[in-house]
């Protein structure tokens, strides 16, 4: 285990001067390379903020409007059915558009219940095994320019579907 604890410690610097001695050893100017990208970094937030700002409005206002209560309440015999907690129905639609927000329901949720309770093992797995969709999409595609997605929405969907019963089956084999 201090193995791991100091490997850890000194891969990122590691890194770091690994990257900038290649760079020298290759005779490039290392910091013109650095700013470059940094300038490329900055139009590229620049670009991709409106559609940040616009998820983050859209989340707020399900979460503060009861939207997501309402659905919870209309997807409950579903959620029973697929022996799937009620309780994270929210989580689960949240997170297919913000991964802040949807940390910040796990905490609510591991408050509530504890980490280690059923509840709080599969809303754990959940957020480790799925992805922000909807954001990832907007922004990438967005950035790349991609106006024709073909299947990526529903393989994306899927693959969240097959995230989420994993972490249902996963925690009750705990």
């Amino acid at each position: 285990m201090k193995f791991i604890v100091y490997i850890s410690d000194y891969i990122i610097p590691f890194t770091i001067f690994y990257i900038v001695g290649f760079g020298i050893l290759m005779k490039k100017n290392v910091y013109d390379s650095f700013v470059t990208g940094a300038k490329d970094g900055m139009k590229t937030v620049v670009d991709i903020m409106p559609t940040l700002v616009g998820l983050m409005v859209g989340v707020g206002v399900l979460r503060s409007s009861g939207f997501l209560d309402f659905v919870c309440e209309h997807l409950a015999f579903v959620a029973e059915a697929l022996h799937f907690p009620g309780e994270l129905i929210p989580l689960a639609i949240v997170r297919l558009f913000s991964s802040s927000a949807a940390t910040g329901l796990a905490l609510d949720i591991f408050k509530e219940y504890g980490t280690d309770s059923y509840v709080g093992l599969v809303a754990s797995i959940m957020m480790g095994c799925t992805e922000t969709v909807f954001y990832t999409m907007s922004v990438y595609f967005m950035t790349a320019k991609i106006k024709k997605t073909r299947w990526t929405l529903p393989g994306a969907l899927i693959s969240t579907f097959a995230g989420i019963a994993a972490s249902v089956v996963i925690a009750g084999m705990m």
